[in-house]
């Protein structure tokens, strides 16, 4: 790993530091992997847009299956809460709106839209 670590890919701040295997950033709390960070460097050209990753810097890609990280209090209809650990099977990458970035059908809710920040990608 170089001296220099790099910016928060979250919310930009250059006040990251290493905890164990992960960089984090005591700004907004994101922790991703170095290995993320490097690759997202040396991959594609200028043009191409950004990838969206999970909670701990995994790439995400159409149809991944991912569990909810944490959590999530539901606004409207019946309310509730999406718990920790729930699977969600086939989600679908958007174009970010208000910061949701994944369209996905969760058991028990229905279709929604999720923060990739929320997620972790089942390897």
């Amino acid at each position: 790993m170089s001296e220099v670590l790099p910016n928060c890919p979250q919310c930009g701040e250059a006040y990251t530091y290493e905890s164990g295997l992960l960089l984090a950033c005591p700004m907004c709390g994101h922790e991703w992997a170095a290995e993320a960070v490097e690759d997202a460097d040396g991959g594609a050209g200028e043009d191409a847009p950004p990838a969206i990753r999970d909670a701990v810097g995994n790439v995400l890609a159409d149809g991944d299956t991912v569990t909810i990280s944490k959590d999530l209090k539901v606004k409207g209809g019946g309310g509730g809460a999406i718990k920790v650990g729930t699977k969600v099977r086939g989600i679908r990458l958007i174009d970010p709106v208000d910061g949701h970035d994944i369209d996905a059908t969760v058991p028990g809710f229905g279709a929604m839209k999720l923060k990739s920040s929320v997620v972790k990608k089942v390897l």
